[in-house]
């Protein structure tokens, strides 16, 4: 009886002493700082590259050798820097080199509705206007065409399949104004499978829009809407690896959607677990003209790392200054009509007046607003041009100078803006 009560009271102690040490360890603070576990030795400098898990500094080569091991490789970009697409061209170009005809890449610039012209600029079938025609891209994606062309050109040279990853307009539309019971039957069909409770989630959708929140529901709409970008992409990420068992997927989405991994990777390892590896890109040289474009966000410190590499980079704008005609218009009974002119814009130099009908630039007959958009962005500063114009049914030839638009201006339109 003795030995028992003795047996007793050890396990009794043992079982104390392992409460405290657990409660004494989780006390303990934490060590260093999971976002970054090793900080560089070392300064960053513009074209360094880091594996932030273990915080070794590697080589282009070297980084492309090891993700390129992945069955997916995300790669989160700042949409208007062209350091960002070349990062992403430089992948591009290792994954198809190491897996020839095995090779998607799917873009979230692109929604499921866009698939047929995505298929045929694979394929070789269009030209360059006749992609973006087809495919809506000043609709539906609206910046400038210049910062993807050498990756979209890339692609379709080596017949590399394009994946539209994002929700159609009308999806987000609905989802935005509704929480999903209140969305009528046939759009909840189409809906992917949705995770509203990621806490990373919420932190980060919160500090994106505060103080430009007038409520919760405002910010519960802003939660649907990213939620379903992030659920949609992921869908279609599985959804083509699964069609293709054989193929490798490169993914580029902006950063908000990868950073972290909560957004696209961890829904897309939810529906299929294959191995994956995150690249982004951090501006560590922001200059003055680019200082706006910097988002306002206090964001919050989240227990990993932003990425598996991360290189550092500049903010650089485009080689020279975009040319606009500095025209809002609208089509009317098959022809584009100007409702305003920009004042001191290349239009209102030539003599451009608002109810003027657009009918040819140069050569180029004006069908529909593309039309003109298209013709515009194909000039620089400095370019002269002929526009014709009807006016009173009068036919008037108009001598232009393209040029940027006022500094001024507000409209932010590529060459007029499409009603």
């Amino acid at each position: 009886m003795v030995k028992q009560i003795r047996a007793a009271l050890t396990c009794t102690c043992c079982l104390v002493f392992l409460t405290l040490a657990a409660c004494t360890m989780s006390q303990q603070p934490m060590i260093g700082n999971p976002e970054t576990p090793y900080p560089p030795t070392e300064k960053p400098a513009v074209g360094d590259i880091y594996h932030l898990p273990t915080g070794v500094k590697v080589t282009a080569d070297q980084m492309n050798a090891a993700i390129t091991d992945a069955r997916i490789v995300y790669v989160g970009e700042t949409h208007d820097n062209p350091a960002a697409h070349r990062l992403q061209l430089q992948i591009l170009k290792a994954m198809a080199e190491r897996y020839p005809e095995q090779l998607s890449l799917g873009m979230e610039m692109f929604n499921t509705s866009q698939q047929d012209a995505l298929d045929q600029w694979s394929r070789g079938e269009l030209s360059e206007k006749e992609f973006l025609k087809k495919s809506g891209w000043y609709d539906n994606w609206r910046m400038d065409y210049t910062y993807y062309r050498d990756i979209l050109n890339y692609a379709r040279e080596h017949q590399i399949p394009l994946i539209g990853l994002n929700a159609t307009r009308e999806m987000v539309e609905a989802v935005g104004k509704s929480t999903l019971p209140e969305l009528d039957e046939e759009i909840r069909s189409q809906l992917p499978e949705f995770d509203l409770e990621d806490p990373y989630q919420l932190a980060v959708t919160r500090a994106i829009y505060a103080g430009h929140l007038q409520s919760d529901k405002m910010l519960d709409g802003f939660l649907r809407i990213q939620t379903l970008w992030d659920e949609t992409m992921a869908e279609n990420i599985v959804r083509t690896l699964a069609d293709r068992p054989e193929h490798r997927m490169l993914v580029m989405a902006g950063g908000n959607h990868i950073r972290n991994g909560f957004g696209i990777p961890r829904r897309v390892y939810r529906r299929l677990p294959t191995s994956y590896v995150m690249v982004g890109s951090r501006e560590l040289v922001v200059p003055e003209e680019k200082q706006g474009q910097m988002m306002d966000v206090d964001p919050p410190h989240l227990p990993m790392p932003p990425y598996d590499y991360l290189a550092y980079t500049e903010y650089e704008s485009l080689p020279g200054e975009r040319v606009k005609l500095g025209v809002s218009m609208h089509e009317e009974n098959g022809k584009v009509v100007v409702e305003a002119v920009v004042p001191n814009s290349t239009a209102d130099e030539a003599g451009v007046l608002a109810g003027d009908v657009i009918t040819a630039l140069d050569d180029v007959l004006i069908d529909d607003s593309f039309d003109l958009i298209y013709e515009v962005s194909q000039r620089a500063t400095g370019d002269q041009a002929t526009l014709a114009v009807e006016r009173d049914g009068e036919q008037l030839q108009l001598e232009v100078m393209f040029t940027p638009l006022p500094k001024t201006d507000t409209h932010g339109t590529g060459g007029g803006h499409k009603k």
